[in-house]
């Protein structure tokens, strides 16, 4: 009997501790369900409409408007009035609308599959206007909008495209592109159908140029349909247009940059020494950046980017090359720093004879390091390297003789060389190599090697990898006697003014600069020198596996408060004195002169095609 009593009371609490669990099961569906009603109520009662903010200007460094932007519009389609308009037994008519847009049929229906299908259109919504196509000109938009009445269910939203005002720049300005799935859930700012900066200073900036967009609530009806605004606009939201930018870009030595290499693959880049500005960064092939706005982007983009020539590549960033003879200069400068020569060393050249370097050009013997930079004598930088590195003997491992390795490339590396800037705004930027003395330990064993077996490294050449740019650079800390301030593109960001001091006395640059001029005026460069203009100089030349030598130059002007540092790379071309450095010079007078007075010469370097698989994309 008591069991019995006992096994009533277990039933009972079972009973109520399963009510409770009921309930609060209940309960919770309940506040789901009705979150999810009032949401797709929400949905199905508002239509909020991106206002699309504006984006920045961009402005040379004179003021000259380089990008802009232009209207245009997207074609929007909303697929519950498009249904709504079906059922009524009223359908649009679907070929009048595929011949206002010039599109066929077909077209029409892979378009609206692409709309409905989830997987490739990301957060697609019946209820929510669809992109059907985006880019329409004024002249599209205009014959468009007399028919529009004709099909319920579409729409124009009104966008901005970007537009240049010169057919340069384009690796250094970038482009914007359609924002990714990717990008939408690493950036909530996005929606399907934004558009980003997709490379050079549009991506960099994007943040800054973007803006902030705005919205507009519109209320609709029980079938969807938009009736006008939510609270007469009390609540839209107004964009706010994004920041303007002044590059460092000065836009005419640009274009003429460019211009030189025509028919050529290359590239130039031109710092203000004092300041780290790019004045010019120009590679080719290039493209004029119109080519990929608006819907001509889909028909050139895939053409870009099967050329065979490569024009999507940025080589003064991302181009790697040996520095040859350009690169004695600054073995010169480390060496005098770690006392493995001095200014008054004197070597011995035999010609063509010299071992294990032999010389390329005919001069006197002994030579000193003045003459040695305006001869570009190889065996004096071979001796130059070799009694640096080995000063000190080898000792047990060559342990002595890998420290003293270490020294020298620690202070090749403070020229900015052999790594990339993490306080630079110039987007692509290459390492290019130095090789650890590590590295060197595992290619041919820690005791197998000495400053015979890298010989090449003493002459610009070997493992000894760098890009234009930090060419440019490297001879812009000869030009301001041992610092340099990151190169960078915004003129008005102080954040970039970080200056970096080279790993070199200031008292070891005299001589150097010293030679350097010589070279302009007495030798490799002297066929081209500027009149009553100082510039200081070294041509170089880089054998390469795939043809021609490359012609190399970097130098600055004028000697005294130099104005320009500038590199010049042109593939395939032979010595540095046929092609890079005519360039460069042709350069240097435009941005100190503003004019070119060797007409003769700019028409020949200009007309001269090297390479005719380049095509001019840019004109």
């Amino acid at each position: 009997m008591l069991n019995d009593k006992y096994k009533d009371r277990s039933i009972i609490i079972h009973i109520v501790l399963a009510l409770i669990v009921i309930v609060f099961i209940g309960r919770l569906a309940q506040l789901q369900l009705y979150e999810d009603y009032t949401g797709v109520a929400e949905d199905n009662a508002f239509y909020r409409k991106p206002i699309y903010a504006p984006r920045g200007l961009i402005y040379d460094r004179n003021g000259k408007l380089l990008v802009y932007n232009q209207p245009t519009y997207d074609l929007m389609v909303t697929m519950k009035e498009l249904r709504d308009q079906t059922k009524a037994g009223t359908p649009i008519d679907t070929m009048e609308l595929c011949g206002l847009l010039g599109i066929t049929h077909q077209q029409f229906c892979d378009r609206m599959a692409y709309i409905k299908d989830r997987r490739k259109n990301y957060g697609y919504s019946q209820l929510t206007p669809q992109r059907f196509m985006t880019q329409l000109s004024p002249e599209d938009y205009a014959m468009l909008q007399e028919h529009l009445r004709k099909f319920p269910g579409f729409t124009i939203q009104n966008r901005t495209l970007r537009n240049y005002n010169y057919p340069c720049g384009a690796h250094v300005l970038g482009s914007i592109g359609e924002v990714s799935k990717r990008q939408i859930e690493k950036d909530s700012y996005y929606r399907p159908g934004d558009y980003a900066g997709s490379d050079g200073l549009e991506l960099t900036y994007e943040k800054v140029l973007r803006g902030v967009n705005g919205e507009e609530i519109l209320l609709r009806d029980s079938r969807g349909r938009i009736q006008g605004k939510y609270k007469d606009g009390e609540q839209d939201q107004m964009p706010i247009a994004g920041e303007n930018i002044t590059t460092t870009l000065d836009v005419e030595l640009q274009m003429i940059a460019e211009e030189l290499l025509q028919g050529k693959i290359g590239s130039i880049v031109a710092i203000e020494p004092s300041t780290g500005e790019i004045l010019a960064m120009a590679s080719n092939p290039t493209w004029n950046p119109s080519l990929l706005v608006g819907r001509l982007r889909s028909e050139y983009y895939p053409i870009l980017q099967n050329d065979s020539t490569k024009p999507f590549l940025n080589r003064a960033t991302g181009g790697l090359y040996s520095p040859g003879s350009t690169f004695k200069t600054l073995q010169a400068l480390v060496c005098l720093e770690q006392g493995g020569i001095t200014p008054y060393t004197k070597f011995a050249c035999s010609g063509p004879n010299s071992k294990p370097i032999k010389c390329t050009h005919h001069h006197g013997s002994p030579v000193s390091l003045e003459e040695a930079i305006q001869e570009s004598c190889n065996p004096f930088f071979w001796m130059t390297y070799k009694t640096t590195l080995e000063r000190d003997g080898y000792g047990e491992g060559n342990e002595k003789f890998k420290e003293n390795y270490r020294r020298w490339r620690e202070d090749i590396l403070s020229f900015g060389l052999g790594f990339k800037w993490d306080d630079s705004d110039v987007f692509g930027l290459k390492d290019g190599a130095i090789y650890r003395a590590e590295t060197y330990d595992k290619i041919y064993g820690k005791r197998g090697w000495k400053a015979l077996t890298i010989r090449s490294n003493s002459i610009g050449q070997g493992e000894v990898l760098v890009t234009p740019i930090q060419l440019a650079n490297a001879v812009a800390v000869i030009a301001n006697k041992g610092y340099y301030i990151t190169p960078h593109l915004n003129k008005c960001d102080s954040l970039l003014d970080n200056r970096h001091e080279a790993k070199v006395s200031q008292k070891h640059y005299d001589v150097v600069q010293e030679g350097m001029w010589r070279v302009c005026e007495y030798g490799t460069a002297h066929y081209y020198k500027l009149p009553e203009l100082a510039v200081c100089g070294k041509t170089g030349t880089t054998d390469n596996s795939h043809g021609k030598p490359h012609s190399i130059f970097f130098g600055y002007a004028p000697r005294e408060n130099p104005q320009i540092a500038i590199a010049v790379v042109i593939e395939n071309a032979g010595f540095g004195s046929q092609f890079a450095c005519p360039i460069a010079m042709l350069c240097i007078e435009k941005y100190l002169y503003r004019e070119i007075t060797q007409k003769a010469l700019f028409d020949r370097m200009k007309t001269m095609v090297l390479n005719p698989k380049v095509k001019m994309w840019n004109r």
